[in-house]
């Protein structure tokens, strides 16, 4: 196999001109920055969770690019072309990854919170009555989605305009992918329930395939792009991260987010991240692990 690219998570092998293979790597990411840590047993845990919920999708009638897990950290997958210059994806282009992440929200938390306690976003923006304050952990009146750029350095929040600019989607496929979305996450929100968990919010990805028809492509539903809280914790009133959020919160913690912010905000040059220390490591390590079993139903071993 060919050696393609490596990402913050996953290494991409060329099989074919049909077929890629993901290596999914114990690196772990947050911020756009990979921290100098291995998580044991992650790459693992996302590659087994992730197909777990690439046959859910696929027996519900959504075409995604998964064709098998060959080991446990290894998947193979269609393969679609990727255009980095959006000059070049056109209304009739197929085969391609489309250059969006579309975030769907169902609580306060994480980043938008922070965007409310700023002044970025207004309560009435996410469907809550004028003057209304939301709490860390209310749960949205509607769900809200987001769409911001897949192939740039830094994640970036796209207006609807701006997202149908780049990826040359029509409005009738800009909408049909919000509603796919919104169907998959129906199904997975009912299947975490059942497991004594709550599905804060979760990003996906998309391709056209060869007829251009939409694809749910790389990864979804797991500890990386997805957030989850304990059910029974969050009917105590408390928020009990069982996802990477937990590492986010570890840098909030310690002021390292506060230092990349104003970083970032003025224009200087980025902090390193430092290195998880090794007893967070090991909760870590234990939360992908926990996790992956909850969410699947399957024991890891």
């Amino acid at each position: 196999m060919k050696f393609l690219r490596g990402g913050k998570v996953k290494e991409v092998y060329e099989v074919s001109e049909t077929e890629l293979e993901f290596r999914f790597t114990d690196q772990i990411s947050v911020f756009d920055k990979v921290i100098p840590s291995l998580v044991p047993h992650k790459g693992e845990t996302l590659c087994r969770t992730s197909a777990h919920w690439f046959r859910i999708a696929a027996s519900m009638g959504v075409k995604t690019h998964f064709l098998r897990v060959l080991d446990g950290d290894r998947m193979r997958v269609r393969r679609v072309e990727i255009i980095p210059d959006y000059a070049k994806i056109t209304a009739k282009s197929t085969g391609f990854l489309i250059p969006l992440e579309v975030i769907a929200r169902y609580y306060v938390a994480g980043s938008l919170h922070d965007r409310l306690r700023k002044g970025r976003l207004r309560p009435e923006d996410l469907g809550f009555a004028k003057g209304h304050e939301p709490k860390y952990g209310d749960p949205l009146p509607r769900p809200f989605l987001e769409t911001t750029t897949k192939l740039e350095p830094v994640d970036r929040e796209l207006t609807r305009e701006e997202a149908l600019r780049i990826s040359s989607l029509s409005e009738d496929e800009y909408e049909a992918l919000q509603e796919l979305v919104l169907r998959i996450d129906a199904r997975l929100n009912a299947d975490v329930g059942k497991r004594g968990l709550l599905h804060v919010d979760g990003k996906k990805e998309f391709a056209f395939d060869g007829e251009r028809e939409l694809m749910v492509i790389d990864t979804f539903g797991t500890a990386d792009e997805d957030r989850f809280w304990d059910l029974a914790a969050y009917e105590r009133g408390e928020q009990v991260e069982l996802s990477k959020e937990f590492v986010r919160q570890h840098y909030r913690q310690t002021g390292y987010h506060a230092r990349l912010t104003e970083a970032r905000e003025k224009g200087l040059p980025e902090p390193d991240i430092p290195p998880l220390p090794v007893g967070v490591l090991k909760e870590v390590s234990d939360l992908y692990v926990a996790l992956f079993e909850r969410l699947t139903g399957e024991r890891f071993h």
